[in-house]
This record gives structure tokens, C-alpha cells and sequence, in this order.
């Protein structure tokens, strides 16, 4: 009888058609193969270029430091270097000051005594003309009186601290080093991201992760709202 009884039982079975189930199963492994992509992708972004913006961003973290603690970090007083000279008069001794070649005065100052740092001041009057140039660290001002074409420079560098300080705030370096700082930027915010989407197939660190960077948002969240004028 039990014999018989399993017999039908098996009879009445129905078979499944083919491929169900699979098709099923190709969705499952597709979708574990994007994770996987993606998981990949976000833990080589996140090395590399770690890797690759390190020296960067510990520069502006340590600069950081030293521009918020100024006296902390001290690189030795000032030097202040001071010359004079004479220009051609006819350089600057123009009744139109339209004529006055600038670049000239510009170039000699260069050539002469070595100034560096860019142009960012070049005024004239009746009686002058004064020339300051700027670099990080660095100033230079000279004035020129238009009647003798006799001049006085002043050279003011301020140590290494303070030239750490301009590169940080990118004042005073130039477009190339204003190209550094966006491209800085740029890698931070890509190391974050990929940071963020790696912990997610971290099943274990995941919860904890998330919790620890809320935390971190909320206190400088509080300091700002409580502490900050």
C-alpha cells in the first residue's frame, strides 16, 4: 500500500517548466555583479587618489594648523632688505603719464635687484611712482620720484611660516597654484564619496560608520550654532 501510495503521489506531481527560476537567478547575479563594480570602483577611487592627493592635503592640513595658530609657529623675525638707485628720467619724467612705459620700470626692477612676485600695484602721481609686487611670504615697494628718477626699494621677507600661510589662502601665488587648490578640492571630495559608498558594502562597520559621521556633522554642527559669533 505504500508502495502504491508513493507512486501516485509522485504521479501527481508537476513538473516545473523549463527555466523557471533562472531567469530569476541571471537578475540576482547581475545586480551582485553592479554591487561588486561598484564596491571595486569605490575602493580603487578611494586608495588612489588618497594616494595621489597625499602630499597635497597634508600640506593643507598642517598649513591649516599653522594659519590658525600663528604664534605657535614662528620661522624667525621679518628681514627687511632696503637699496636705491637711479632710473632713466626719461623713463618717468613725462608730462603725460600715459607715456610712461611701465613695463619698463617693471622689468629693470626685476632685472636689477631681483624682485619677484607679481605686479599688484603700480600707481603715479605728480611727484612719483610707486611699484609693489607680491608673493607669498613676500612684499616689494619702491618709489620713484619722476623729477631725478631717483628711487628707494624695500624688500620685506616674511620666513617660511608666512609663505605657508599665503599658499594656503592661495594669496598672493598665481593661477597656478590657484589650479592646486581647486584640484585639491576636487580630490577631497572624491575621497569622501568614495569613502561613503565603500562603507556601505561593509555590512559589519556599516551602522556604526554611518552613526560616527552624523555625530561628527552634529558636533561641528553645535560648535558653529553655540560658540561661533
Amino acid at each position: 500500500m505504500t508502495t502504491e501510495n508513493s507512486q501516485a503521489q509522485k504521479s501527481n506531481v508537476i513538473a516545473a517548466p523549463i527555466g523557471l527560476g533562472k531567469k530569476h537567478n541571471k537578475k540576482d547575479n547581475g545586480k551582485g555583479k553592479g554591487k561588486k563594480r561598484l564596491a571595486g570602483l569605490s575602493r580603487w577611487l578611494h586608495i588612489y587618489l588618497s594616494m595621489v592627493s597625499f602630499t597635497i592635503l597634508l600640506f593643507f592640513a598642517v598649513s591649516g594648523l599653522t594659519l590658525n595658530h600663528a604664534d605657535w609657529f614662528t620661522s624667525g623675525k621679518e628681514v627687511v632688505t632696503k637699496d636705491s638707485g637711479n632710473v632713466n628720467v626719461k623713463w618717468v619724467n613725462q608730462p603725460d603719464t600715459t607715456k610712461i612705459n611701465k613695463l619698463q620700470l617693471v622689468e629693470y626692477f626685476r632685472n636689477k635687484h631681483q624682485v619677484k612676485g607679481a605686479l599688484s600695484d603700480f600707481r603715479i602721481d605728480d611727484r612719483e611712482c610707486s611699484l609693489t609686487f607680491n608673493g607669498p611670504g613676500y612684499i616689494a615697494d619702491s618709489f620713484v620720484d619722476r623729477e631725478s628718477g631717483k628711487y628707494e626699494l624695500t624688500i620685506t621677507r616674511l620666513g617660511t611660516v608666512a609663505i605657508i600661510n599665503d599658499l594656503h589662502k592661495g594669496r598672493d601665488s598665481g593661477k597656478a597654484w590657484s589650479w592646486i587648490i581647486d584640484i585639491s578640492a576636487v580630490l577631497m571630495t572624491l575621497v569622501s564619496i568614495s569613502g561613503i559608498i565603500l562603507i556601505c558594502f561593509i555590512k559589519k562597520k556599516r551602522t556604526s560608520g554611518f552613526i560616527i559621521a552624523i555625530v561628527g556633522t552634529m558636533i561641528c554642527y553645535l560648535i558653529y550654532r553655540l560658540f561661533v559669533p
